[in-house]
């Protein structure tokens, strides 16, 4: 075996299969073996890990709002994957709405691209969009490398992407089938919505305006054309537990259909939401204590794949704070940096594992956009994406020390454990106890097979 050009070792290396000691042998950015703790070279650097911290596979999230170009004032490459590294993601994709233009034709995936270039901190891929009258888009944006396309089923909140009826969805997906590629959806109706507007800063009223009838619809629906038209399908962002048994039988029924949910919906329950904290507000919304607990049940039966953030940030004035109207203010939560310590938190609190984490977090997201031969596992070949953490150190959130544009967060003087010491993106160093590399180290990632933009 040639010298590596790094080793890491720990005792708690966290492998597909089995968590214990180690030493992780890097070469050229990639993982060349995964060897015996003892295995070391004299001739090449070794980082000795002390004894108490977890070395996890980077975390994968496959549902970030960038915002960038035209609304760059919301967010940016260059402050969500300095974000991302601060939390121990390695690797992120970034949703086709709330830029300008969005990613909905093949010119607005290379502005995209554009926006991108020299600013990512870490690796990123990109989600293409189904919107109505885009179908001959598809192909071409699928051949330049998008991972997939998301579409909403209701008004998505900006003018430039509108959402789709289920008319839309009969001349898109068979294009969808034909061509392998897989469709995210946000999956609500309008139909169950109150659409009344009158100010609220009452957070039960905002609940009950977007009731968990909207997503079971909306998932019936998905299910449906799932299996009339053979495309994979994915729900993202699930927060009505209601729909998961449908999810269960669908799936045992060989529908090629999966979920995800997000921190904010396992951590946090609607009851203890108080009034005029806006910056909890989402859509879906964050729901009561005993849909919390069913969420955390379809995860641990496998009918829920994976847990992404959904950061969805924006300028502070449209959270109307000062007014505390939940009908009104922007929906979206920005908690792209602390993804790991929430569900760390809440899942070693009913018993879960970091074997059970890292699946969640980094395997399966991986496995859902096509990287699961270079992301999500410590395996020899992978990408040397990593993250150093210490499972029983516990801190407290300040807004201040987020990364992302607008220091916003319904998670503020939230107690939580598990804390981030350092992140490596291809085996450099990004993110050291605090600090942050200088240099943007992120490259882009295309679907499988693609290896550049084409002409």
């Amino acid at each position: 075996m040639p010298v590596p050009d790094l080793i890491i070792r720990g005792r708690w290396i966290v492998l597909p299969d089995i968590i214990g000691p180690r030493s992780i042998h890097i070469q050229d950015g990639r993982i060349a073996a995964v060897a015996a703790y003892s295995e070391t070279h004299s001739e090449c650097e070794l980082i000795d890990l002390d004894p108490k911290l977890v070395v996890m596979p980077g975390l994968v999230d496959t549902h970030v709002h960038i915002n960038s170009p035209g609304r760059t004032e919301w967010e940016g490459f260059q402050n969500a994957t300095l974000a991302a590294a601060a939390g121990g993601v390695t690797t992120l994709v970034d949703m086709p709405l709330n830029s300008i233009p969005p990613t909905t034709t093949l010119a607005g995936f290379k502005t995209k691209l554009d926006s991108a270039a020299n600013s990512c901190f870490v690796d990123v891929g990109f989600w293409g969009g189904v919107v109505p009258g885009n179908t001959s888009e598809l192909a071409p944006m699928f051949a330049a490398g998008v991972v997939g396309f998301k579409c909403f089923l209701v008004p998505s909140g900006v003018d430039e992407f509108p959402h789709v009826t289920e008319d839309d969805l009969r001349e898109a997906m068979p294009e969808l089938t034909r061509l392998g590629a897989l469709l995210i959806v946000h999956a609500e109706l309008p139909g169950p919505i109150k659409s009344d507007s009158n100010a609220a800063a009452d957070y039960q009223t905002f609940l009950a305006s977007r009731p968990r009838a909207a997503e079971n619809e909306a998932i019936e629906l998905m299910i449906r054309l799932s299996q009339e038209f053979g495309t994979r399908v994915h729900i993202v962002h699930l927060s009505s537990a209601e729909a998961i048994p449908m999810l269960r039988n669908a799936q045992a029924a060989g529908v090629r259909i999966t979920a995800e949910t997000c921190p904010h919906y396992l951590h946090f329950a609607a009851e203890e939401v108080p009034a005029g904290a806006t910056e909890f507000k989402c859509c879906p919304p964050i729901r009561e204590r005993e849909n919390r607990e069913a969420l955390w049940q379809g995860l641990a039966d496998g009918t829920i794949d994976l847990i992404v953030s959904d950061h969805s940030p924006c300028p502070g004035e449209m959270k109307l704070r000062e007014s505390g109207d939940f009908m009104n203010a922007w929906g979206g939560i920005a908690s792209l940096q602390l993804r790991l310590p929430i569900i760390w938190t809440e899942a070693r609190r009913r018993g879960y594992t970091i074997q059970d984490m890292t699946k969640w977090l980094c395997a399966n997201p991986a496995r859902q956009v096509s990287l699961q031969t270079r992301k999500g596992a410590i395996a020899a070949g992978n990408d040397a994406d990593l993250v150093v953490w210490n499972p029983d150190e516990q801190f407290t959130v300040a807004a201040k020390a987020l990364h992302h544009r607008h220091k916003i967060t319904p998670y503020e003087s939230e107690v939580l454990s598990g804390v981030v010491q350092k992140t490596f993106l291809r085996g450099r160093k990004i993110y050291d106890e605090g600090r942050l590399t200088d240099s943007p180290l992120g490259h882009m990632l295309f679907r499988e097979g693609v290896q550049h933009l084409q002409d």
